[in-house]
């Protein structure tokens, strides 16, 4: 009999609460907050990622023109740019901070002699990155250099950069590289003016 009596009891207790909490709001507001704020975050987060990557390319993009005009006007003799330090810094200044290290970027400026042989490939090994994230590197074949010709000549001017993007969730992630970086490219072929 005393079994009967409890179980009557817990369920009269139980009934009790549960008609309690029937009632009471307070406190929804937090806990749907709590449950909607790591995906909202996540998603603000990929948003401002995703508008300073295209930022920076843009910004790399212009660098990059910029230099190439100065090159194409022979204007790089009168300002007295001969190495890649100088052409380095000369786009760094252009970069507004945005790149946290202008020595990581990766210069080739080249002479050509005829638009058919240019071929603008990035300088790393994609098939070896995919499969180690060691072997992201750049290639020892595809050293920087700098060459702005002479008039008439054609160039082409290659510049990258890997981008450090955010750890991933999901396995949605920016990066399109396997060391957790992405490949920022910009690139521009011309005809230098015929300057002597």
């Amino acid at each position: 009999m005393a079994i009967g009596i409890a179980d009557l009891v817990k369920r009269r207790l139980l009934a009790q609460r549960q008609r309690g909490f029937d009632g009471d709001e307070r406190g929804v507001t937090t806990i749907e907050f709590g449950l909607l704020a790591l995906p909202f975050f996540m998603i603000i987060g990929a948003l401002l990622e995703t508008a300073v990557i295209f930022l920076s390319g843009q910004i790399l993009d212009t660098a990059v023109h910029d230099v190439g005009r100065l090159i194409r006007t022979g204007q790089v003799k009168e300002l007295k740019i001969t190495d890649l330090t100088q052409v380095r810094t000369r786009i760094c200044d252009q970069l507004f901070g945005l790149f946290g290290d202008c020595k990581g970027l990766h210069i080739e400026i080249q002479v050509l002699s005829d638009f058919s042989n240019v071929k603008i490939t990035p300088p790393i090994d994609l098939a070896a990155c995919t499969a180690k994230a060691s072997d992201c590197g750049w290639l020892a074949s595809r050293p920087e250099e700098y060459a702005a010709g002479q008039g008439s000549n054609i160039i082409v001017a290659q510049v990258y950069y890997k981008w450090q993007t955010l750890p991933g969730f999901g396995g949605f992630s920016l990066s399109n590289l396997n060391d957790g970086t992405r490949l920022i490219s910009s690139s521009t072929v011309f005809r230098n003016e015929p300057y002597s």
